[in-house]
């Protein structure tokens, strides 16, 4: 009976943690989300659909346009006709009917390659939104990733100022126990109670962030998720290459160079677009109708019906058009510089912020590495400290100092950690490699 009733708290226990226990959303899992429901990439996905529906052989001009019309007139009046011989006749309500139908097709045959160059440059700019939509998903990685390390960086400083005051806690009824029994002054008691308020704020206002970031992160899902989960705070970094080799990467896959490079050639297209105007335009016009009529007595036809093909080409050349073409094909050369010497402004920006992300890299790998050794050397100080405290041989001024000290190195390390991945985050995106990483 003992053990039934035993085993019925544990069974109760354990669903009570499972109930309390918290979600965690994984790196992976939050991606996911992010993929199908951020804002900013159903937007861009819809601006690709419209760059496909423009850049489609509808949009083009090289198909025919074909029309049916067809129409009916009706007329009554009163009429009164004198012929030669110097007779008339009258009529009252005299009605005249006419009905027509007609198929109508229209086709440029030539209109000076406009409409070819045109189709070409449909398709550029259905490349460039295709790249701008990449770009886009691109920056909502950094963001959906600096947002979620934020959260973990949050997460690790909270813990250890949770259990910072875990420690100042313990210290606080040490001090009350020795002050019970004469071992201590008021001063120590005092000491150990203002440092558990402050750890106590520090560690509300650190929830406090925590909280913030979350709603944040939100916000980059595109969904209304409940706070209370956790993130996994497992760094790992990825192997870089050495800096040339990203530098020819770079140059080779960054969005914006590649954006770039096709807004150079949709320039381009626009010059020889201008330059059509230039050239004769030829068109085709057939058509098939059918015509009747119905006339009153006064007309010399009782009626008519005619049907028929109608076939005919039109040629037009538009030999001067008062310098519009010429200013038109001057401004898109302009238009094409520009492009061009944006390009390598673009080059060197990127290969300037590419080289400081890279130092800034490489020291903050070293900083990492420093922080850690530090994080050893004050655990081994506050161990230390801790078994001399006990022992009366410090005071507890030198205590706290140590428990900073040893805060404020994990502090130092996690931000270290978490520093280096968003450089490295920022790295993989000017090299257009971060949609290849698995994080």
């Amino acid at each position: 009976m003992k053990f039934n009733k035993i085993s019925i708290l544990i069974l109760l226990f354990l669903s009570i943690m499972k109930g309390v226990s918290q979600e965690i959303l994984t790196k992976k899992e939050a991606l996911k989300i992010t993929l199908e429901n951020n804002f900013g990439i159903k937007i861009a996905n819809n601006n690709i659909e419209i760059a496909k529906n423009n850049s489609s052989i509808y949009n083009s001009g090289f198909l025919p346009t074909a029309s049916i019309s067809s129409g009916a007139n009706f007329r009554r009046d009163n009429q009164t006709i004198n012929r030669q011989d110097g007779t008339s006749i009258s009529i009252d309500d005299a009605e005249t009917k006419s009905y027509n139908a007609s198929v109508n097709v229209n086709y440029i045959i030539f209109d000076g390659l406009g409409r070819k160059y045109n189709y070409q440059q449909l398709k550029e700019t259905y490349n460039l939104s295709e790249l701008q939509a990449k770009q886009t998903i691109e920056n909502t990685y950094l963001q959906l990733f600096t947002t979620y390390f934020q959260i973990a960086r949050l997460s690790e400083n909270k813990a250890n100022l949770t259990e910072a005051l875990s420690i100042s806690k313990r210290r606080l009824l040490r001090a009350k126990y020795q002050f019970e029994y004469g071992q201590s002054n008021k001063l120590e008691l005092l000491n150990s109670e203002v440092d558990v308020n402050n750890d106590s704020i520090t560690l509300i206002n650190a929830r406090q962030q925590l909280s913030n970031a979350k709603r944040g992160l939100n916000i980059v899902l595109g969904v209304e998720k409940n706070i209370n989960y956790e993130v996994d705070t497992d760094v790992y970094f990825n192997k870089m290459m050495n800096f040339e080799d990203l530098l020819q990467k770079t140059i080779a896959n960054n969005s914006t160079l590649k954006q770039n490079e096709i807004n150079i050639a949709i320039s381009e297209f626009n010059i020889k677009i201008n330059k059509s105007n230039y050239l004769p335009s030829l068109g085709l016009n057939t058509s098939y109708g059918w015509n009747k009529s119905e006339n009153p007595a006064t007309s010399f036809l009782a009626g008519s019906t005619s049907n028929g093909l109608n076939a005919g080409l039109s040629l037009s050349w538009n030999i001067f058009d008062g310098g519009g073409s010429k200013t038109r094909v001057a401004n898109s050369k302009i238009a094409l510089q520009n492009q061009q010497i944006l390009l390598e402004q673009q080059k060197v920006t990127i290969k300037n912020t590419l080289k400081n992300a890279w130092e800034e890299y490489q020291n903050q790998l070293f900083i990492l590495q420093a922080q850690e050794k530090n994080v050893v050397t004050n655990q081994n100080n506050f161990d230390r400290t801790v078994e001399r405290y006990k022992l009366g041989q410090i005071t507890s001024i030198e205590f706290r100092q140590a428990q900073i000290n040893l805060i404020n190195s994990k502090t130092a390390f996690n931000n270290a950690t978490f520093d280096a991945k968003l450089i490295e985050l920022q790295l993989l995106q000017l090299s257009g490699d971060i949609l290849n990483v698995n994080f």
